[in-house]
């Protein structure tokens, strides 16, 4: 196991953690997919996160876009990235990012519809919690 690729797994390890995902080498090959990644066994996932290989550069691109961060701070090392808002700072989970972009994508009365399905669900939450 060489030190580059060990450091490689920490940061990885670290990132999917401060991303809120698990160490699930069958959901990161999902995820990765969804990502742009090219395909991949879980096996090798597994190597990525033993420190014992690293991934082609394209899987290293999609990882990094998966985490909101840059693929040169996954390899190299660095603070991630993180998205910021007028309101401050907070990380995006990868699964809502992906919710995101294809909420994006919808046509604009589709969008409209579920912004009041999300209002609903927030009223009723809040609502529970009074409860």
């Amino acid at each position: 196991m060489s030190n580059e690729h060990s450091a490689f797994s920490e940061r990885l390890r670290a990132a999917l953690q401060r991303a809120g995902l698990g160490e699930s080498p069958v959901e990161l090959v999902r995820l990765l997919a969804r990502f742009g990644g090219e395909p991949v066994s879980q096996q090798a996932v597994s190597g990525w996160l033993k420190g014992r290989a690293m991934p082609r550069q394209a899987n290293l691109k999609a990882l990094a876009k998966m985490l909101s961060m840059e693929p040169q701070q996954l390899q190299y090392g660095d603070d991630g990235k993180r998205v910021r808002e007028s309101r401050g700072e907070w990380r995006l989970d990868p699964r809502d990012q992906l919710a995101i972009e294809a909420f994006l994508q919808l046509p604009p009365a589709q969008r409209k519809l579920l912004r009041h399905v999300i209002d609903e669900f927030v009223k009723s939450s809040t609502t529970s919690r009074k409860t």
